[in-house]
């Protein structure tokens, strides 16, 4: 026997694999198998995460979410002004000036918009029976208290008549009347739009820390779709409205959005087309193939991309949902039904608040407002409706809201006539003409 023989190696064990990534624990259901609409979309914007901001140069944050609070360094306006072109004046020295007794100043000075107050007289006062001619946006005259318009006056040169009194501060702008220094001008989680950019250059901020548009990839599947402007040649054949409308809502509430060209019911295709889109991807969107028939394709491929899951809501229409999150970078997909109306509405309930979020944008749901029916409105037991609908407001504010077209889920003509989404609860089966009921108005940002 060896005097040093080896021990025989014990065999390393078999690495315990890592169990695969799942979703997080789904909504409950009721005694039908239906999630709630609003459990379904506290879920999904669960595992929305908000895009990292960064610095852009104020026209180019216009429609992004602001994500720092914007306080102002300077008062706005920065010095007291003229609000018209007339003469800056002392107001007792016309207290009693009339048309018919109109008081002569003599004028000693001018001052034009950006010359600074002392372009009229100096470092003196104002005195006693004197004017400057002064023009809209040019700093008060020390001594100055009041503005009279030139159309109160004869426009006089070197000696000005006033036609009538005018009372202390008169068309003067004060130094902070509009922004004071250190006021809170805009809160995080703001939409930027053409005023806030206007308010933000007033008070001479260029930059901003935003949160950029989410890059949005819209598909439509079926092999029956056939791209607008091409010729339909067989009887089979549909134009593909869902993806056009889907990109055009996306764009709308804020994304900047790929739509891919139309997928056949491949179920190799779709998955290869859906991979090669992820890495342009914040979030992707698809309409059709989630149902239960034999050619939903999306139904049949998402699940080798990543974790998904399919339900049904309590919602009419729109009651099929498909949410996901794929490929190596969790890539959140939102799987739409196939017909227009329901697509649209799920956009609106699911799709558009998840593109808020990545925004940073609140609030992430619409804003829901009261109207008056002008006609009975019923729903099925049991779950939200969103009929479309066209609301009216009056010369004294009061909304009135009457529904567009019938119930049908593939109805385009009355979608594009609707104006809103008249919001049912499930557990409301009918509002009568007169009463109150909410609605999203989908025409607003």
């Amino acid at each position: 026997m060896g005097l040093f023989r080896r021990k025989k190696a014990e065999p390393e064990p078999e690495p315990t694999p890592e169990p695969a990534p799942t979703l997080p624990e789904p909504p409950g259901q009721d005694e039908r198998g239906l999630r709630s609409v609003e459990d379904q979309r506290a879920w999904t914007l669960s595992m929305i995460h908000e895009l990292p901001p960064f610095g852009m140069q104020l026209l180019d944050a216009v429609g992004l979410g602001l994500c720092e609070e914007i306080r102002s360094d300077v008062n706005l306006p920065g010095f007291d002004n003229t609000a018209m072109d007339g003469y800056a004046v002392r107001a007792q020295d016309i207290a009693a000036a009339t048309a018919d007794a109109p008081i002569v100043l003599e004028v000693v000075g001018r001052i034009a918009a950006g010359e600074p107050a002392t372009a009229g007289l100096g470092e003196a006062d104002l005195a006693e029976g004197q004017a400057i001619r002064i023009m809209t946006g040019a700093p008060i005259p020390s001594g100055a208290d009041a503005v009279i318009p030139f159309e109160r006056t004869d426009r006089g040169e070197d000696e000005v008549r006033c036609f009538g009194p005018v009372p202390e501060g008169a068309n003067i702008r004060r130094r902070g009347s509009d922004v004071e220094e250190g006021d809170l001008l805009i809160t995080e989680g703001t939409r930027l739009n053409d005023r806030a950019i206007g308010l933000l250059a007033g008070v001479g901020i260029d930059q901003v820390m935003v949160r950029p548009r989410p890059r949005v990839v819209v598909i439509a599947t079926g092999s029956e779709l056939v791209e607008p402007g091409m010729d339909l040649e067989d009887d089979h054949q549909i134009y593909d409205s869902n993806s056009w409308m889907l990109a055009a809502a996306a764009g709308a509430a804020g994304a900047q959005v790929y739509r891919v060209g139309l997928l056949a019911d491949d179920p190799e295709q779709v998955k290869q087309s859906i991979s090669d889109q992820l890495v342009r991807a914040d979030l992707v969107v698809t309409s059709g193939g989630i149902s239960e028939g034999d050619h939903d394709i999306i139904k049949e491929v998402m699940p080798e991309l990543g974790m998904v899951d399919f339900s049904r809501v309590a919602m009419q229409p729109g009651k099929p949902q498909g949410f996901g999150l794929i490929g190596e970078d969790e890539i959140p997909v939102f799987m739409l039904p196939g017909n227009p109306v329901s697509a649209y509405v799920s956009f609106e309930n699911f799709v558009r608040p998840a593109i808020r979020k990545l925004m940073g944008v609140e609030p992430h749901l619409r804003e829901p407002r009261r109207a008056i029916a002008s006609t009975v409105l019923r729903s099925k037991p049991g779950v939200a409706q969103f009929h479309r609908g066209f609301v009216r407001t009056d010369m004294s504010g009061r909304r009135t809201v009457e529904p567009v077209g019938g119930s049908g889920s593939y109805l385009l003509d009355s979608l594009q006539r609707s104006n809103c989404l008249i919001l049912m609860e499930r557990d409301v089966e009918m509002i009568a003409a007169g009463q109150s009921v909410m609605v999203w108005a989908v025409d607003e940002e």
